[in-house]
């Protein structure tokens, strides 16, 4: 199961780098247009750059979605109900068939005995389980998002530019090759270290990168691979643990009886926090103070980042139970003897 979700991520990320891609070959010979400072807080564009990009570039960049957004409208249909909402609904029949196809007939039968056992009772309040399974599947959706990655994925070819370090996009591709490779590592491994191994270590990797990004804001004279090399450890380190192994961890943590509800909440919670990194980041990006210049606001964001990052793995050690082994069923009876305690 955890491999399976795993390669969701990959495909998430694969998606990605062909973006990347697209995006490259549409600009083709054209450059980034130069953004220039005009006042303490505003920016706008060099007259005298290339502003191919901002007055058509990006929407060629935009129709190229349409042709995969067609083809997904397509092949959604063809995607197959939860077995266990299946049984839930009382086909039985067509749950038995879709287990069977990961797992064998007559594994299928036994875990479909397993899933009805606990689907008797189709459904029971929010809390019946204690608040604390609820604040866990919440808090996984909110650090991935809070660890800062999506700021970094988003704005990529600005961040390289800001390092000097040549080409932006042709950087922004290599990271995407990087992020793929490292989301590898946890396809192929997280059903043999277990998740919690996983997000504990690429919150530390996370939080070295970023705090190497941001020491790279305070020494004089760095060279500028040295922001890159970090940028590449943060992204890596997240595309191995919080990228894939915090989906594994929502599809898995909550109880059968109130999983619909409970993984909505969880990953609204997700995408709320996903605006709030997004939106801040520019802004935080681009502050001012304690003589600095604009590299305060470099320095500051990936340090908030990195400390966001320790956290998340203290959270992780001390409050999530490790799942791998599990099964969901098994996850009714963690949480109904957690909440007894």
């Amino acid at each position: 199961r955890g491999t399976l979700v795993s390669w969701n991520q990959f495909a998430i990320i694969f998606g990605q780098l062909v973006v990347y891609f697209v995006n490259f070959l549409i600009l083709g010979e054209h450059t980034q247009p130069v953004i220039e400072k005009i006042g303490a807080t505003l920016y706008q564009v060099s007259a005298e750059s290339d502003t191919w990009t901002i007055e058509k570039g990006w929407r060629y960049m935009f129709g190229s979605e349409a042709i995969v957004a067609g083809l997904f409208t397509i092949l959604v249909s063809l995607v197959p109900e939860s077995p266990r909402y299946l049984a839930l609904t009382g086909r039985d029949e067509k749950a038995l068939g879709v287990l069977s196809h990961i797992n064998g007939y007559e594994k299928a039968k036994e875990i479909l005995a397993q899933i009805k056992s606990t689907v008797e009772v189709k459904s029971e309040k929010l809390f019946s389980f204690g608040i604390m399974v609820i604040f866990v599947g919440v808090m996984l959706s909110v650090f991935q998002q809070a660890v800062g990655i999506n700021a970094v994925l988003y704005y990529a070819p600005r961040i390289f530019e800001s390092m000097n370090m040549g080409n932006p996009m042709v950087q922004t591709i290599i990271m995407g090759i990087v992020n793929i490779s490292f989301t590898l590592v946890a396809v192929f491994s997280v059903e043999k270290l277990g998740r919690k191994p996983l997000l504990i270590w690429g919150s530390i990797g996370m939080a070295i990168g970023a705090f190497g990004v941001a020491l790279s804001n305070i020494v004089d004279g760095i060279a500028p691979i040295i922001p890159v090399v970090s940028i590449m450890v943060y992204s890596a380190s997240f595309m191995f643990s919080w990228g894939p192994i915090c989906w594994v961890l929502i599809a898995e943590i909550f109880p059968n009886t109130i999983r619909s509800q409970a993984v909505a909440i969880a990953v609204a919670f997700q995408w709320i926090f996903n605006f709030i990194v997004s939106s801040t980041f520019v802004p935080m990006y681009n502050m001012h103070g304690l003589g600095m210049g604009d590299k305060f606001g470099h320095m500051f964001a990936y340090a908030l980042y990195g400390i966001i990052c320790v956290i998340a793995a203290w959270f992780v050690a001390a409050l999530v139970p490790e799942t791998k082994g599990k099964t969901l069923e098994d996850m009714t009876n963690l949480w109904r003897n957690r909440d007894k305690k």
